[in-house]
């Protein structure tokens, strides 16, 4: 992999470690990740005329994509509601590439070499591990965490190779974050409209700086798919949890112990050996 690739897949980690804990900082969860989704898909909205739509091809994995996005960031609101941000978002994030490992090399045909394996099973062990280091309560939530990293795993193949169809990479970003993010402010003006308005007014520099973590983490995040294995840019993109430790210890000031400082080490080992494959 490229050094340019391995760097841009970094960043998208970083932004997606930012926009989430926005989301986790946030008095309202739900509405916080409203105004970040509403925000991505107007500066997604404002960039279109500059580009051509996406060839017809692309289209069917468009909005499969979006409908199984809708269902997760609902899944994940009511995630949050019933168990712990600590054991549920490694369980999220570190089982989807190893899923989509296993199913891009049967349905992609993807060939992935033994450091890849390597690195992305090592990632996903180090995020995994961080459960260690998850309270013992709420843990009721990990039936619910493990069905939303196969919605995670199935939008990122779908996105995967729909970008590769769209003859426009960033037409098809575009189009994936203006209707995931319209659909899912209608999803929520039915749940919450009352609350929207006033939330909105108090919190909307939150969901603008969210809004453009969201829309760099997966717009870079995709666009590296049409260079390199969907898989290793999968995998490489949740190193996002090393950067959301260290958003946690340096700027929300959170305690860390040594289970998470083992852990994010072990990520960092496996996001080096994918920059070898």
């Amino acid at each position: 992999m490229s050094t340019a690739i391995f760097g841009l897949i970094l960043l998208a980690a970083t932004c997606h470690a930012t926009w989430n804990a926005i989301v986790k900082a946030g008095t309202n969860k739900f509405l916080t990740t409203v105004l970040v989704t509403a925000s991505a898909a107007v500066l997604a909205a404002l960039l279109l005329p500059f580009f051509p739509i996406p060839h017809r091809e692309s289209w069917p994995y468009i909005i499969a994509s979006t409908a199984i996005q809708i269902l997760y960031f609902g899944m994940v609101a009511k995630i949050y509601r019933v168990a712990d941000m600590g054991l549920t978002y490694p369980l999220m994030r570190g089982t989807a590439p190893l899923i989509v490992a296993v199913l891009g090399t049967l349905l992609l045909h993807e060939q992935l070499q033994f450091n890849a394996w390597l690195g992305i099973i090592t990632i996903s062990v180090g995020i995994l591990s961080m459960i260690l280091a998850a309270p013992k309560t709420g843990r009721k939530g990990i039936g619910l965490a493990l069905l939303n990293a196969v919605l995670i795993a199935g939008y990122t193949l779908l996105d995967g190779h729909g970008v590769r169809l769209a003859g426009s990479a960033i037409a098809y970003i575009l189009w994936s974050f203006v209707l995931s993010g319209l659909i899912f402010f209608i999803f929520a003006l039915k749940m919450q409209y009352r609350q929207m308005g006033e939330y909105f007014r108090h919190n909307w520099h939150l969901g603008l700086i969210g809004g453009i973590g969201s829309f760099f983490s997966y717009g870079l995040a995709l666009w590296a798919m049409t260079l390199a294995p969907v898989a290793i840019v999968a995998a490489l993109r949740e190193t996002s949890i090393l950067f959301a430790t260290l958003i946690s210890i340096l700027i929300l000031k959170e305690r860390i112990n040594v289970v998470r400082i083992i852990s994010s080490c072990i990520i960092l080992i496996g996001a080096l050996i994918l920059r070898t494959a």
